[in-house]
């Protein structure tokens, strides 16, 4: 009773006070509470509040730190697959400018060639490529018909052709090749990082609701880091795929450019030895 009592007194002397005027009137007054005060009475209202609610601030480490090991494991395979296609973007991107800038060079120089031994002999002085292997695979089976003495007979003329074009084939195939090393490793994250992520997601959720069996309590401030932990496997499985899926179509265009570029120059090369050989033939 003392404390009520205390705390009604209290009350009294902080809403209404009594002043007496010259003319013997009574004016009652209000105290009102200061901005600050209603400030401090928010922060201690919403700090209740929180505490009341079980709340609390959750960063990203928190959530790595509630993990499990089976979890953990995915993170770091997906974390893997994730440094290695960002690290094969920087490798494509150079090895397909390179690849490009040499083919432009060698097919301005190439068509300045007005016949086989002058197309030789500036091929000669350019530095290797895929293109130049193509080049010198051909002018190999030209002159192996030259030294058999079937060059200028026109019954071998399609031979010929036939044999040059399958050498260059055989050395366009392999340049395309080494241009696509690693594309079927591109291709198996981007396919398959999502459902290793999902299986891990899967797997930290049973453990949740494990550990809900477990302490009866189906508190969202007990299960929600468990189940957030667990979600964020799903997460890393698409921050894996999605940069491999957009690497791999950008290098499967960049061969696809290449690969029409190279068949452009071995109908070229074709077309010059079939001019050659009609002037040879007389």
């Amino acid at each position: 009773m003392s404390l009520i009592y205390s705390l009604l007194s209290y009350a009294q002397q902080g809403t209404t006070t009594a002043t007496t005027t010259g003319t013997g009137t009574t004016t009652a007054t209000t105290a009102s509470p200061s901005a600050a005060d209603l400030a401090a009475a928010k922060e201690r209202g919403a700090a209740a509040a929180a505490e009341a609610a079980g709340q609390q601030e959750v960063s990203l480490m928190d959530l790595v730190a509630e993990l499990n090991a089976v979890e953990l494991g995915v993170m770091v395979i997906l974390g893997l697959c994730a440094i290695y296609a960002v690290a094969l973007l920087f490798e494509k991107i150079y090895v397909m400018r390179k690849a490009g800038r040499q083919t432009r060079e060698f097919l301005s120089a190439f068509r300045k060639a007005n016949s086989v031994e002058e197309a030789e002999a500036i091929v000669r002085k350019l530095p290797q490529s895929g293109i130049k292997s193509m080049f010198d695979a051909g002018m190999a089976e030209v002159r192996r018909t030259q030294d058999l003495g079937l060059y200028t007979m026109r019954d071998a003329r399609d031979h010929t052709m036939q044999r040059v074009a399958a050498t260059m084939q055989t050395r366009q195939n392999e340049h395309l090749e080494d241009l696509g090393s690693s594309m079927t490793f591109l291709a198996s994250i981007g396919a398959n990082a999502p459902f290793i992520g999902l299986f891990g997601t899967v797997w930290g959720i049973m453990v949740a609701f494990v550990g809900i069996a477990k302490t009866q309590t189906t508190s969202l401030a007990v299960v929600a880091p468990g189940i957030a932990g667990a979600l964020l496997a799903t997460a890393a499985g698409l921050a894996a795929a999605i940069p491999a899926v957009l690497i791999y179509n950008f290098a499967a265009k960049q061969i696809s450019k290449q690969a029409g570029k190279l068949e452009d120059f071995s109908a070229e090369f074709i077309a010059l030895v079939s001019r050659d050989m009609d002037r040879r033939a007389g």
